[in-house]
């Protein structure tokens, strides 16, 4: 065989497919003895494996399980019903002569052209669909990192704020008992409700009325009531905003409506939202200054 025909005979891409494992035994062990005889088509073929096997290694992404399995059976399904090209002959042995030899190579390069010419779609659409599982399973991966990210973001986030909520709590207690104009007044039960208990720190100074939610000691209320708080200024009620008994808060002092005079506090359970005067016989503590 001469030279040329050798290196047509590697140009139809028949060694290609020897590699990827498309050729029927007959074509194969066909490429063997070729391999044989000629050290060319033997070192062509090593390098295309070596190709072949770098660019896998290269390129290789672990795409999700479901979606692998799917797009793979689909290409099962599709070369299994390719399975057999019209047009692959292949020389076959008839005597040791090399005049013979070189009329069928030349027929049979220009039938593995043919077969090439074939092909071409089928294996362009199974890389397009490697290509593209691999497209997809990086974007997979970089989604559920980026997920990830953002949960860790906004947990980060959220025990910041509360970190901050604490800290302006305890700042305002520290305020409250240290200030000397402040005043802590215990309220104390009533015949309808006697352990119940509670305490308001009062700054007639800037008028400020607080509530200390972890000391009180008040049943907790339904969703249709709030409790009240009253301040007695010349002798009328006046309202100084509703609140809610929770059991174990975890909540310190809790601002109130402004009062600058009170000759005492009471607490009574009314309609959720509040009254307009209060129900004297759902009073459920008070203390006198």
């Amino acid at each position: 065989m001469k030279v040329e025909d050798v290196k047509a005979y590697i140009e139809t891409g028949i060694l290609e497919l020897y590699v990827l494992g498309d050729l029927s035994p007959a074509e194969k062990l066909q490429v063997e003895e070729m391999a044989e005889k000629y050290p060319s088509i033997k070192t062509e073929l090593a390098e295309i494996e070596r190709a072949l096997e770098a660019y896998a290694l290269e390129n290789e992404v672990e795409p999700p399980t479901e979606l692998r399995n799917r797009v793979l059976n689909s290409l099962v399904t599709t070369f299994a019903d390719d399975g057999k090209f019209p047009g692959r002959e292949f020389l076959e042995n008839d005597d040791d002569d090399e005049a013979d030899e070189e009329t069928p190579l030349r027929d049979n390069i220009v039938s593995i052209s043919t077969a090439r010419e074939n092909n071409f779609y089928k294996y362009a659409f199974a890389a397009s669909m490697a290509a593209l599982i691999a497209s997809i399973a990086a974007l997979f991966s970089l989604n559920s990192r980026l997920n990830e990210s953002q949960q860790q973001i906004a947990s980060l986030q959220t025990r910041n704020q509360v970190f901050a909520n604490r800290v302006n709590l305890l700042d305002n207690e520290v305020t409250v008992f240290h200030d000397p104009a402040i005043k802590l007044i215990k309220l104390q039960g009533t015949p309808k409700s006697p352990a119940s208990k509670m305490m308001v720190a009062w700054n007639p100074v800037k008028k400020k009325v607080m509530i200390d939610m972890r000391a009180m000691n008040l049943a907790k209320n339904d969703q249709a009531h709030q409790y009240q708080l009253w301040a007695i200024v010349d002798g009328k009620p006046v309202d100084l905003g509703v609140f809610d008994a929770k059991a174990d808060t975890t909540d310190g002092m809790h601002e109130m409506k402004p009062v600058a005079n009170a000759a005492a506090f009471a607490v009574t359970l009314e309609p959720r939202g509040g009254s307009v005067a209060p129900t004297m016989s759902e009073m459920v503590v008070i203390a006198s200054i």
